[in-house]
């Protein structure tokens, strides 16, 4: 009788000794196979090409152009429309350049200097085909030259086309980009600054 309990006791040791093994192998199983979908997720985060470091080391300078734009904003513009998208603006733009300045770095990728652009002054487009809508170094002068109605006409005018050629740029990496921050940020790029197209077009009475 004590002998049938003991290999009673046993067996049911035995059985759940095994179960608890099964668990443990499955617990680890589901481990791996977690581990596997992260670090599957974060290789094809860390994954960029050329595409991506062309949209970051345009949209750098593309973007340092319309925060100084911007800038001049607020003690030139007549419009508190205008000075707000202008404070809109830089709040947005300046955080991003530190964002893609921070990516060509990690990238061992040469960080655009600022004023980088300054040829644009002296009417040198040469190699520079991807940088739609930027302004020239004669429209930023008669930009910085202007104040009140003036200022907001041309500061509207000019930032329409400077968005547009943003958006066009954020598209093409969408497009053709890897890297999923950067594909991510040109999404946004597309979303904000088609809005404020729009917001633009109908201060101008375009809408």
């Amino acid at each position: 009788m004590h002998s049938k309990r003991f290999l009673v006791r046993r067996t049911v040791a035995v059985a759940a000794a095994g179960a608890a093994a099964l668990v443990l192998v499955a617990c680890g199983g589901d481990r791996d196979r977690d581990g596997g979908k992260a670090a599957s997720t974060s290789a094809a985060q860390s994954t960029y090409g050329a595409a991506d470091v062309a949209f970051a080391t345009g949209m750098i300078p593309h973007h340092r152009q319309a925060v100084e734009m911007a800038g001049l904003a607020a003690g030139r513009a007549q419009s508190p429309e205008v000075k707000k998208l202008a404070a809109d603006i830089e709040k947005a733009q300046g955080p991003e350049i530190e964002t893609l300045s921070g990516w060509l770095t990690s990238w061992g990728e040469e960080v655009p200097a600022p004023g980088a652009m300054d040829h644009f002054a002296h009417g040198d487009m040469q190699g520079m085909e991807g940088m739609e809508g930027m302004m020239s170094g004669e429209e930023m002068g008669r930009l910085q030259d202007s104040s009140g109605s003036a200022f907001d006409t041309a500061f509207l005018r000019m930032m329409i086309e400077h968005h547009k050629g943003a958006v066009a740029m954020a598209e093409v990496e969408q497009a053709d980009g890897a890297y999923a921050p950067a594909k991510a940020m040109a999404g946004d790029i597309i979303t904000s600054q088609t809005a404020e197209i729009t917001r633009m077009s109908a201060l101008l009475g375009q809408d």
